[in-house]
């Protein structure tokens, strides 16, 4: 995919699960947990995978229904988030990692003086303690939970929120995410967006659907640095 123009990102936006880190065992172990607690067969992982990405709410619904758009009976859900909520909690990063390249990327990003942020929808306090447990933190001037503002992703209030905070126009920077709703507050937000293919959405449909295709693709997030460093003028032979 041909790279857009680059030579202006004042700053740098990563979703979390899917992008930065594969949390999905975690994730389907509390989920899978929480079920027996129910009363209710576990779930294959790859299924709990398929209902990750509009936070932890979305996913207890759609876990105990196993639907993606149906939800659960108030009363079950509510006894399912309580029980997901401290389950998950007590076990973020038994299994969770970031993924190969990760910090390297974040590393070469932070050499070129880059503010770096997390805008995920998973609830604040467990995306910051996650962070901190996988020793990622330190790199990142802000995060952003999907109940730190009044809408979450794919709306793009927390892209516009996060520029303001770093004193940017945000089309001045890259959202990089694995999911249709990085791909939709990016472009709503009027940032430029990087889908990353090694996460949990299918980039490759995605970026045949006009309104879902990121504006740059890739395999790894060392690219980004590759892509942003000042380029060095061709000597003549």
């Amino acid at each position: 995919m041909a790279l857009p123009a680059i030579e202006h990102v004042q700053a740098v936006a990563f979703d979390l699960d899917g992008t930065l880190c594969d949390s999905v065992p975690d994730l389907a172990a509390a989920a899978n947990s929480m079920r027996l607690y129910l009363g209710m067969d576990e779930l294959p992982q790859q299924t709990v995978e398929s209902y990750v990405g509009d936070g932890i709410a979305k996913l207890v619904h759609r876990v105990i229904t196993n639907d993606r758009e149906r939800e659960a009976d108030p009363k079950i859900w509510e006894k399912g988030f309580i029980y997901y909520m401290h389950y998950y909690r007590a076990h973020l990063s038994d299994l969770t990692r970031p993924y190969p390249e990760t910090e390297a990327g974040l590393a070469l990003l932070k050499s070129l003086g880059i503010p770096l942020v997390v805008i995920t929808n998973k609830t604040e306090i467990l995306a910051v303690e996650l962070l901190k447990q996988l020793k990622l933190a330190d790199y990142f001037s802000l995060i952003l939970g999907g109940d730190s503002l009044s809408e979450k992703k794919p709306n793009p209030l927390p892209l516009r929120h996060a520029a303001e905070v770093l004193g940017i126009a945000p089309e001045n920077m890259l959202m990089v995410g694995d999911s249709r709703n990085d791909i939709l507050a990016a472009k709503a937000a009027g940032c430029l967006s990087v889908g990353v293919t090694f996460g949990y959405g299918d980039m490759p449909l995605l970026s045949q659907d006009p309104a879902t295709k990121p504006d740059w693709l890739i395999g790894a997030l060392p690219e980004i640095y590759e892509h942003l460093q000042p380029q060095k003028p061709q000597e003549n032979n």
